[in-house]
């Protein structure tokens, strides 16, 4: 790294009165990590695919590696929320003070909004399980952990990722009968109980906090580092063959004729909100940020990887945006384009538009227009950031 060059126009003595009379600099922005956006936006696609993509017959994915979408996207995509809280609130310095009390008052204003946009998707009655208010349950409980340290917020993920779980599915998974959920509403299984969101709701926000809480603790390590940047592949290879490497040798062990409630419990299929599943779920998101952020990192082939993918990476960086364009544009064609596919023409057209439209806003405009109004208002309520002490 060069030292900066002093200006040759001020005096050198001027120059150092003013430095010691005058408040220090404020200090540089830190540089936008093109590989977290990288993988957000790959999130997003994956949420096109899940939503969009065509079926066989049978009902399996055409083709059958779009199986891969599945629960995985939007695991990515909560535990990208996590990486997002601590990249806004100090990265890897915890946030102590009025910088604690700013972020979570930003935070605050962004999950009520989030919650007001997410009950508007879902008023439009398309057949897609709409993650924002789950989202905004998770900022919400994420709350109390924005100032734990990494060491911690490792072991709540994991505490988390086991309890949450085993809850979840004692309350709504049927045993040979109806659930507990079940009997209690009076309702049928599976139970999704309007306004729940963290245990009948198709995202459970006590299962998805793992993997806010393991997001938060990611955004705390230094994600510039190559170092931390491969052991995240790594980490993450080896927890998504422990998650469903488990999972198969489990379900095999005890075999068809075990319990309803026990089979799910061993399962890592998707959307199952199994411990086992969220392990692997864990390890796929981990592998796949660290893959992205050693494929950016700032030397000339790095750069010329942010230039090729940077359409994938705009539209991560205006994630809201795009996902709630996503939403609309299935109400204004209609349900038809989820349910009855005919071929993957229509993904193909999302996937396009919604990377040339974000690039190009990208460039003629800046930051995505959802995200600079959520922007504004959590600004005109906490009001600036405060400089860290």
């Amino acid at each position: 790294m060069t030292a900066p060059v002093p200006d040759p126009a001020a005096p050198p003595a001027a120059s150092a009165a003013g430095a010691a009379a005058g408040p220090p600099p404020p200090p540089a922005p830190r540089a936008r990590l093109v590989g977290v956006d990288l993988a957000r936006g790959l999130a997003i696609l994956g949420m096109f695919v899940a939503h969009l993509g065509a079926d066989r017959p049978d009902g399996t994915h055409d083709p059958a590696w779009f199986v891969l979408a599945d629960g995985r996207s939007a695991a990515l995509f909560a535990l990208l929320a996590g990486v997002s809280l601590a990249l806004s609130s100090g990265r890897d310095r915890l946030p102590a003070g009025l910088v604690l009390l700013h972020a979570r008052m930003t935070i605050l204003v962004r999950a009520g909004l989030l919650l007001l946009l997410g009950w508007v998707l879902v008023g439009l009655g398309t057949p897609v399980a709409v993650i924002l208010p789950a989202y905004a349950v998770l900022f919400l409980l994420a709350l109390p952990f924005l100032a734990v340290r990494r060491r911690w917020l490792l072991l709540a993920a994991g505490v988390a990722a086991v309890v949450s779980p085993t809850l979840v599915a004692l309350v709504a998974v049927p045993n040979g009968g109806p659930s507990l959920a079940a009997r209690l509403s009076g309702t049928a299984d599976p139970v999704h109980l309007p306004g729940d969101e963290l245990v009948t709701g198709y995202y459970p926000a006590l299962v998805y906090l793992a993997y806010v809480l393991l997001g938060l603790a990611v955004g705390r390590t230094d994600l510039t580092r190559t170092r931390t940047q491969a052991g995240l592949v790594g980490v993450g290879a080896g927890l998504a063959v422990l998650g469903w490497g488990l999972s198969r040798l489990a379900l095999d062990a005890v075999g068809p004729d075990a319990s309803p409630l026990t089979r799910h419990l061993l399962s890592g299929a998707a959307h199952e909100d199994t411990t086992l599943e969220v392990v692997g779920n864990c390890g796929t998101a981990l592998a796949v940020i660290g893959l992205f952020l050693l494929l950016t990192r700032p030397t000339p082939a790095g750069r010329a990887a942010g230039a090729a993918l940077s359409p994938l990476a705009a539209a991560g960086s205006m994630s809201l945006t795009v996902y709630t364009a996503q939403i609309v544009a299935i109400f204004v064609l209609g349900e038809q384009v989820v349910w009855a596919p005919t071929s993957n023409a229509v993904l193909v057209w999302f996937v396009v538009l919604a990377l040339a439209g974000a690039w190009l806003w990208r460039r003629l405009v800046g930051r995505g227009p959802l995200e600079q109004g959520l922007g504004a208002a959590a600004r005109a309520v906490a009001g600036p950031r405060p400089a860290a002490p």
